[in-house]
């Protein structure tokens, strides 16, 4: 069985978010990319296991993005995947990014395709299911843990209420939460191989975006903390009434 990984470079959690070009464009200048946590620690690692376990023969990495993403592909390689593509054009539009990895993947006879449930710079979640249906495969969402027994996959979900277990013939894609696996650090070993690890790149196919941003916005600054005496139970009912607005 091959697995295909596909990771998305995001800005990491700490950095300085700020916009350019009449707030249409987010601003790189001086920001770390790091490889979408949900990709990562979730999709990735629940790969590496399966293929430890003997289940999955080599565990492929794409990712849809220009030169700057190499370093998180190169992180990715030390985790302990086989060998990785670069596809050379950078899209925020989701059909964008699926139609790539669609194209790509389908001259590669890939069983199973593994994604974050989201992004966690965008977080529209919505490349695994343009994916599948790019690719013509069956789909589970969301799921929170991926077992693989011969030509069946089993997944759990998370429901209102409780838990959904799913089974589904390969060839399929599934998008993988919290629950899936546990965060993985790349050892030294693992570092100095993925230096020799294949990373190729290919052209981009001839696709044209669906969607576009109008414009970014920054959520409203935060007011400074208002301090009512605790015998004071009048004025803080006003004040959550007159000025939060909650009751």
């Amino acid at each position: 069985m091959k697995i295909l990984v596909c990771l998305c470079p995001v800005p990491d959690t700490t950095a300085k978010i700020a916009f350019t070009d009449n707030n249409t464009r987010f601003n790189t200048q001086g920001v770390t990319f790091i490889i979408n946590p949900y990709d990562e620690w979730y999709s990735l690692v629940r790969a590496l296991e399966l293929k430890e376990a003997g289940t999955a023969t080599a565990v492929h990495l794409v990712t849809v993005g220009t030169s700057d993403a190499e370093p998180t592909i190169r992180k990715a390689l030390a985790l302990g995947g086989d060998e990785a593509v670069r596809i050379d054009t950078d899209s925020n539009d989701p059909y964008v990014v699926a139609a790539q990895i669609a194209a790509y993947a389908g001259e590669h006879g890939y069983d199973l395709v593994l994604c974050g449930k989201e992004s966690i710079d965008y977080n529209n979640g919505a490349v695994g299911a343009m994916l599948a249906e790019l690719l013509d495969m069956d789909y589970l969402g969301f799921v929170s843990k991926v077992d693989v027994a011969g030509t069946t996959v089993t997944v759990n979900r998370e429901i209102d209420g409780g838990e959904e277990t799913d089974a589904c013939a390969l060839p399929m894609v599934l998008s993988c939460q919290k629950g899936v696996a546990e965060a993985r650090i790349p050892n030294m070993r693992g570092i100095m191989a993925a230096r020799t690890k294949p990373l190729k790149v290919v052209a981009a196919a001839a696709i044209d975006a669906v969607s576009s941003i109008a414009s970014f916005e920054m959520p409203p600054a935060k007011t400074g903390v208002k301090m009512i005496d605790a015998e004071n139970m009048d004025e803080l009912v006003s004040l959550l009434h007159t000025e939060a607005k909650v009751i």
